[in-house]
């Protein structure tokens, strides 16, 4: 303990406020980065979903609690690098704060491009509008039966349920394409 004493009695006051600042925020930093791969991002099973069409999210966030303590993470320890590399304290100051607005800047952009690479995997059927596919089950004439088809929606090949207002049933292998969402899931189409 007399030489953990010794050693922070000889430290020049502004490196004792960049290890004031390196100790507490590389602990929080720690425990972020732990929570982030091993928990802390459930969901309770009885949260109701919702999808909301105009919800674009906030975007691009510069200020945010992570990005506070990356910053004063790397700040203080930056500071701490500088001045036993022999830089005035003008100098490291200057350079510490600049690179954790680099890590700040790092940081948010990283969540940025995570946020808008996420998907959730919902087939959007308002999509499938306009689409072309190929009929996989005869599709019934003037929507007295379900049929099915085969409709590339999303990036992603589908069989779909389908209904026509055509006056002839539209038999398997034929192209068609779609008009309108009848009933939220089924497809209206009509031949090609």
């Amino acid at each position: 303990m007399g030489d953990l004493n010794a050693w922070w009695t000889g430290l020049s006051f502004s490196l004792k406020f960049y290890w004031i600042l390196a100790i507490p925020f590389t602990l929080f930093f720690l425990l972020q980065l732990f929570l982030s791969f091993f928990g802390g991002g459930d969901v309770p099973d009885d949260t109701p979903d919702a999808e909301i069409d105009a919800d674009t999210g906030i975007g691009f966030q510069f200020f945010t609690l992570k990005n506070l303590i990356a910053f004063f993470t790397i700040f203080s320890w930056t500071g701490i690098a500088c001045i036993d590399s022999g830089l005035s304290e003008t100098t490291a100051g200057i350079v510490a704060f600049v690179a954790g607005l680099i890590m700040m800047l790092i940081m948010a952009s990283l969540f940025y491009f995570l946020a808008k690479a996420s998907g959730d995997g919902t087939m959007k059927f308002k999509k499938a509008i306009g689409k072309s596919g190929q009929v996989y089950l005869t599709i019934a004439s003037k929507r007295s039966g379900v049929g099915q088809v085969q409709i590339k929606v999303q990036g992603t090949l589908r069989t779909l349920d389908a209904m026509t207002d055509e006056t002839d049933n539209i038999p398997t292998g034929t192209m068609v394409m779609v008009k309108e969402i009848v009933n939220e899931n089924v497809l209206l189409v009509t031949s090609k």
